[in-house]
């Protein structure tokens, strides 16, 4: 740690002795950390009180507390309150809420590299839960099938009342159309109509999901588990979707909600900036990626 010059030594001390500033004070205005300025007091022979931290309710308590939240790093406040109320406890809540989150644990968030693909190699999918839409008497689930071109973020939706596998295979007929042609590659989450079973490295197609990669000639490929990095893209475009489209919408109904969907997408998602080049838009990025995907076949 520097030290003080002489010139900054006898300014500590007169702000101190003379005008009376706290030490806190002395040393933002001098410019040095206040253990100098506690330093050169007590090297001019004066006595600088050490404020003591007050006594707390939670003092006798601390041992436990910190050895309950290694054990249960989740543990809300709310209950380790009752828990040392048992245990004779008689402060505030509010108080031991402050406590708590000074010595919690910090969780570990693990770091995610950015994913990075070359224009027509990836489409990544997802569906969307949007509620319940009644049809007729009976009130169906409404689901988004959602598709985003990773290079360009390039968006396809299209509502369905069911994620079976027929409605599965319809979304990704009508995207490659909507497209104009193929990602070489399709990412997925694990999701039940793609992958049958999944052991470690280990991965099992659904048959029928597998004809339509043929047909297409696309490879399809699951996402490790808890990997958010490798498709958070279509993850983005599903929150997008729900705040820029769906958010206050009105619709007759299903056919309704999807040409609203198909002009929101070719319009309003198209236009946005595009995340790799704030000067160019989505669409620019479309148009450049449209050659590079396969063909339709």
């Amino acid at each position: 740690m520097r030290r003080a010059s002489k010139e900054q030594e006898a300014e500590i001390v007169r702000l101190h002795r003379a005008e009376k500033w706290p030490i806190g004070t002395v040393a933002r205005h001098v410019g040095v950390h206040h253990s100098v300025v506690r330093r050169v007091l007590g090297e001019e022979g004066y006595v600088v009180a050490v404020k003591r931290p007050r006594p707390m309710k939670t003092d006798p308590y601390m041992d436990f507390i910190r050895e309950t939240l290694e054990a249960y790093p989740k543990l809300c406040a709310s209950r380790l309150f009752h828990m040392l109320k048992e245990r004779g406890f008689d402060g505030s809540e509010s108080r031991l809420r402050h406590v708590v989150a000074s010595v919690r644990p910090k969780q570990r968030h693990e770091a995610f590299l950015r994913l990075r693909t070359l224009p027509g190699e990836q489409g990544q999918v997802d569906w969307g839960h949007f509620g319940k839409l009644r049809v007729g008497k009976a009130l169906r689930a409404l689901l988004a099938f959602v598709i985003v071109l990773a290079w360009s973020r390039q968006i396809f939706v299209r509502f369905f009342l069911s994620a079976r596998m027929p409605t599965f295979l319809r979304g990704h007929v009508d995207a490659f159309h909507a497209f104009g042609g193929v990602p070489r590659e399709m990412l997925y989450d694990n999701l039940k109509s793609a992958v049958l079973e999944r052991r470690g490295d280990a991965i099992r197609f659904n048959p029928r999901f597998l004809e339509l990669a043929s047909h297409y000639r696309f490879r399809p490929r699951a996402c490790a588990p808890r990997r958010g990095n490798e498709k958070g893209g279509v993850e983005r475009a599903i929150r997008y979707l729900r705040s820029s489209f769906f958010a206050a919408r009105s619709f007759k109904d299903l056919d309704d909600l999807n040409a609203q969907a198909r002009v929101w997408c070719d319009t309003v998602a198209a236009d946005r900036r595009w995340p790799d080049d704030r000067e160019r838009t989505v669409r620019d990025a479309f148009a450049e990626e449209r050659g590079k995907l396969l063909a339709l076949p």
